[in-house]
């Protein structure tokens, strides 16, 4: 069931790359930013879950992107300390990007179903 959610799939696959690219941090930086951007991340995953099976989703939704907007910041911190390429930092911003468009319109949809008529 979760494999016919975009949001999932597109998440659950991005994780393998935040887990890549975190393991190639510097080791000064693996007990605070790489700590810190996993745990987020697996958030992140664990939110689409619960969204996925829970029928109040709004609050989780808001959630999500919120997680997401920490890891926009912590992985421009990553990129500025060069933790990251340019085109790393590309790739996981595209992912960011996509994943909060995915999360906004699930949450846009539901307010939308609520409305009266």
């Amino acid at each position: 069931m979760r494999e016919d959610y975009p949001i999932y799939v597109q998440w659950f696959e991005g994780m393998d790359w935040i887990l890549e690219r975190a393991d190639a941090f510097p080791k000064a930086a693996r007990g605070t930013v790489t700590h810190r951007i996993v745990n987020l991340a697996l958030d992140v995953l664990e939110g689409i879950v619960e969204a996925i099976y829970t029928k109040e989703r709004s609050a989780i939704l808001r959630q999500l992107n919120l997680n997401i907007e920490k890891l926009r910041v912590l992985f421009g911190i990553c990129h500025r300390r060069r933790y990251l390429s340019i085109g790393q930092y590309e790739h996981i911003s595209r992912l960011l990007d996509e994943t909060g468009r995915m999360a906004g319109g699930w949450e846009k949809s539901i307010e939308t179903k609520r409305r009266p008529v």
